[in-house]
């Protein structure tokens, strides 16, 4: 089967008609500890939620114009307990993806062990459309791949939904 190129994200999130769920997995990502958002973190700031400017990005744009046109976007996200200093930091600002129009999740990686998952993080459009984020060891990217499998996209809208049923949304979660 040959493989089809990956959309960029405008692309990919442009196409979706109903809905398009993400699940993260990873108790951290790569990032760059000695400069940018996340070493910003770590030494003190936070983003104040009454001055959008300072933080609203082309990323929450996008989502924000997605729902706008009546797409559904969820997170779940899934977390070892007690949670990463990364998993803090994405905790942190995670209202700004509330801001924008996705609905959040957290889930405790003990409450997903009998959870059949796939191997990588994703993005699931419309049902259908499967864009994986594949990782090297470290976190960094390793580029994405997108399959239309039927059998794929079943698993991976089973797992989402199973994870989402049982995940707290974000205003009600507490970080351990």
């Amino acid at each position: 089967m040959p493989s089809m190129s990956v959309p960029t994200w405008p692309e990919l999130l442009g196409s979706a008609t109903r809905s398009a769920v993400h699940l993260e997995m990873r108790d951290a990502y790569a990032v760059d500890y000695e400069s940018g958002p996340f070493a910003e973190w770590q030494a003190g700031h936070r983003h104040d939620p009454a001055d959008r400017s300072s933080w609203w990005r082309p990323w929450l744009d996008l989502i924000q114009k997605t729902v706008s046109r009546g797409v559904v976007v969820r997170r779940a996200r899934i977390v070892s307990e007690p949670v990463s200093e990364y998993t803090r930091f994405l905790y942190d600002g995670t209202f700004t993806n509330v801001a924008a129009g996705e609905q959040v999740r957290w889930l405790p990686r003990r409450q997903a062990s009998d959870i059949a998952l796939p191997g990588n993080d994703f993005w699931l459009i419309d049902d259908h459309l499967v864009r994986w984020n594949h990782f090297t060891g470290d976190g960094a990217s390793a580029g994405g791949e997108i399959s239309e499998d039927p059998a794929v996209a079943r698993l991976c809208a089973e797992a989402f939904e199973t994870v989402w049923s049982r995940a707290t949304p974000h205003a009600q979660y507490k970080i351990t």
